[in-house]
């Protein structure tokens, strides 16, 4: 249910769209500034004084450049061309065939042609006069040498006064809109890395506490939603482990009523009866014990993986068997100590029982500590491996209850490693031998 205080919240619908709208209005109104702002750039103007001053190597300002070449491509027939030619002509006092002027066409002009009409040539006119004729813009006159090559001369090409302005301002426009679009960035990414952290959270410790329905009206339904799905689970693991624990706790009582009336049986036949009532009881337990493992309330404190695995492995060696632990540094982790120390301990003696002997080595890898359980025995099927952590699973066939539990230790200890947001696995070594990974958040 969503209270009526989270139902009144701003949808994040809203709260996006609104802000997507100050971006573009913060946008609109820097490019209007701008073009109130900006000076409306002017064409350079040069006159054919400066052309001749060029051509003839005597260019202070820098403005034009020149080169020699082979050959030039005539220009199209336009009529500003021809009067500029005459007066490039007339200042150079050379005739018009051995000058020519090109004008850039604009794009939008491409297709345009100018046509050679009845039109008179222009007046011819003095040199001074000539040198005063002015062209705008971009343009490029070549002069024909007595060699047979031409002298080319163009304005330099820079970057105006109002590029570098305009320029300058689309950096403060991108300044300006950079903190809306962080805002917009992070109103989309917090919902979704908070999501992500209540899921690892969950992965983690089954029983963390809810999420805070806070935010926007979606976030809040969808926190509400994740939260009844919380305890949804969390019911379902405990009904289950309820109606398990109830029926193991139960068997005990007709068990021991079959003991009582056995007693009249003969001889033989209370025996065997009296071992199957044993492995009957020895199954009850074991599966109270697993329930306990997998369903008490989670404790957890700092402890050093490395000192635990210490004493499973001094215990057993104190015992006889062949149990040895690779040295290493520390390795602290946040854990439930006691089912830390049950899952290493069946990892442990699972190796001891079906292989004789265990060799424990412990790693920090990539933010995890990796718990290694090696052995030499004979391996398991590999059709098994999964199987092997279902509940009453036993991989080895030919084991009995003389030599093997009854297959609830692996599902034990997978269960203690995915409740601290960790995992088990099993893979059969090269050469021979089981090797058990336990890989456990640090």
């Amino acid at each position: 249910m969503i209270s009526a205080g989270s139902a009144a919240r701003s949808p994040l619908f809203l709260r996006i769209f609104l802000l997507m709208l100050v971006c573009v209005a913060v946008v609109q109104l820097m490019n209007l500034t701008l073009l109130i702002a900006v000076q409306t750039p002017s064409a350079k103007l040069y006159t054919v004084g400066q052309v001749v001053h060029a051509m003839h190597g005597r260019d202070p300002g820098g403005e034009l450049q020149v080169e020699r070449l082979a050959a030039v491509e005539p220009a199209a027939w336009n009529p500003r061309g021809e009067r500029i030619e005459a007066a490039l002509a007339t200042a150079l006092g050379v005739p018009a065939t051995s000058v020519r002027i090109s004008f850039p066409t604009p794009f939008l002009q491409r297709e345009r042609v100018f046509q050679r009409t009845a039109v008179p040539r222009p007046a011819p006119i003095s040199p001074a006069v000539a040198r005063d004729v002015i062209l705008i813009g971009d343009f490029a006159a070549a002069w024909r040498q007595p060699d047979g090559q031409w002298l080319r001369v163009e304005p330099v090409e820079g970057f105006e006064a109002w590029r570098w302005f305009v320029l300058a301002w689309l950096i403060v426009s991108a300044v300006a809109v950079a903190p809306f679009a962080w805002a917009l960035a992070h109103r989309f990414a917090r919902p979704i890395r908070a999501f992500a952290a209540a899921a690892e959270r969950l992965g983690r410790d089954p029983r963390a506490p809810p999420l805070e329905l806070e935010g926007p009206g979606e976030i809040a339904e969808a926190a509400a939603a994740f939260n009844t799905m919380q305890a949804r689970l969390n019911r379902y693991v405990d009904d289950r482990t309820t109606v398990m624990s109830a029926v193991a706790h139960d068997l005990r009582t007709p068990l021991m009523r079959l003991g009582l009336r056995l007693e009249a049986a003969p001889d033989d036949l209370r025996q065997a009866c009296e071992g199957d009532i044993r492995d009957m009881q020895g199954l009850v337990s074991t599966a109270l014990a697993y329930v306990r493992e997998t369903s008490q309330p989670p404790v957890r404190r700092p402890l050093d993986l490395r000192s635990l695995a210490e004493t499973v492995v001094d215990d057993l060696a104190d015992r006889g068997e062949i149990v040895t632990l690779a040295p290493g540094e520390p390795l602290v982790l946040n854990a439930n100590p006691a089912a830390i120390k049950a899952m290493v301990t069946n990892l442990v003696m699972n190796a001891v029982k079906y292989a004789g002997g265990a060799e424990v080595s412990l790693a920090l890898i990539d933010g995890h500590a990796v718990l290694d359980v090696r052995d030499s025995g004979p391996g398991i099927p590999a059709e098994d491996l999964d199987h092997v952590f279902e509940p009453f699973f036993r991989g080895e066939r030919s084991r009995n209850r003389d030599t093997g539990g009854v297959g609830l230790g692996l599902p034990s200890a997978r269960a203690v490693a995915r409740a601290h947001g960790g995992d088990v696995a099993l893979a059969n070594r090269e050469g021979g031998g089981l090797i058990a990974t336990v890989r456990l958040p640090v």
